[in-house]
């Protein structure tokens, strides 16, 4: 396994970054009407997935960094949520949310591995 030297290493960041591209792609495609709410949160939960990855893992302390990793859970908890009402209001499709939250659970359960292999 290679060392880690950069938040950018990690495969769990990558994979947040590639969600928040798809969050901006789907709901880009929502009604004008939802831009300042449902559009705007959805998209700063995603964003806010690699982003706390990225500064847990910077501060170079386990324990901060497993602090971030909870804070990450929660915003993939969130972006579920979310995810589920867009459904649940015909915003997206059953296929394409579905896509979206078997990508989040996938990062969930990755972020999960991450944080209980942190020296505590």
């Amino acid at each position: 396994m290679s060392e880690i030297k950069s938040y950018r290493d990690l495969v769990v960041w990558q994979k947040g970054i590639e969600l928040v591209k798809q969050a901006y792609q789907v709901t880009a495609q929502f009604p004008e009407s939802k831009k300042y709410g449902l559009v705007s949160q959805m998209r700063r939960a995603a964003v806010s997935i690699p982003s706390n990855i990225a500064e847990g893992q910077a501060r170079q302390h386990p324990g901060e960094f497993r602090h971030f990793l909870f804070i990450t859970l929660g915003s993939i908890a969130e972006l579920e949520t979310q995810i589920i009402v867009s459904r649940d209001l015909n915003f997206l499709s059953g296929e394409l949310a579905q896509k979206l939250l078997d990508n989040l659970f996938e990062l969930q359960k990755m972020t999960r591995v991450l944080a209980s292999r942190l020296p505590k």
